[in-house]
């Protein structure tokens, strides 16, 4: 059967967190966006973190070209909303994705990021877009501090 090779795939790709929408913000009258989504960290239980980005119109899309891409623009927040457990984390100075959504067809993501900060405790995630050939600036992080949690 074709479909196992593809399923055993699947099977390695890291699971990511799942976003669900929160909010909708419309910024003008040609249909453009702020949207907030809602992350919880997948393997840190009790830390959700909101991403906002901005989404193209279709109006903004017709009038300014670039059918197929939205701006790498985006906030973070992220916050304890539960008792902090610690799952099986990237401890690297890297860190590791914890969310991804496409941008583009295939060139540009926004991407959370989680990385922990042992030394001071304190879990530190990044949201970026990640682009093959150009990358890009525009970021923002929050932290979410574990001292005085048990969580190791």
């Amino acid at each position: 059967m074709k479909l196992r090779p593809l399923a055993a795939l699947l099977c390695l790709v890291p699971l990511m967190a799942r976003a669900e929408q929160v909010g909708e913000v419309g910024v003008d009258w040609t249909g453009n966006d702020i949207i907030i989504e809602a992350v919880a960290d997948p393997d840190v239980a009790g830390v959700t973190c909101h991403v906002a980005y901005f989404e193209r119109g279709l109006v903004d899309r017709l009038t300014k070209g670039n059918w197929f891409e939205d701006p790498s623009n985006a906030s973070i927040a992220c916050r304890q909303t539960g008792p902090i457990e610690i799952g099986d984390i990237d401890r690297d100075d890297d860190g590791e994705d914890v969310f991804r959504a496409s941008r583009s067809i295939i060139l540009k993501s926004l991407r959370v990021k989680r990385i922990y900060d042992e030394a001071n405790r304190t879990l530190i995630y990044l949201v970026h877009a990640r682009e093959v050939a150009d990358g890009s600036a525009k970021l923002a992080i929050s932290t979410v501090p574990l001292y005085g949690s048990d969580a190791e």
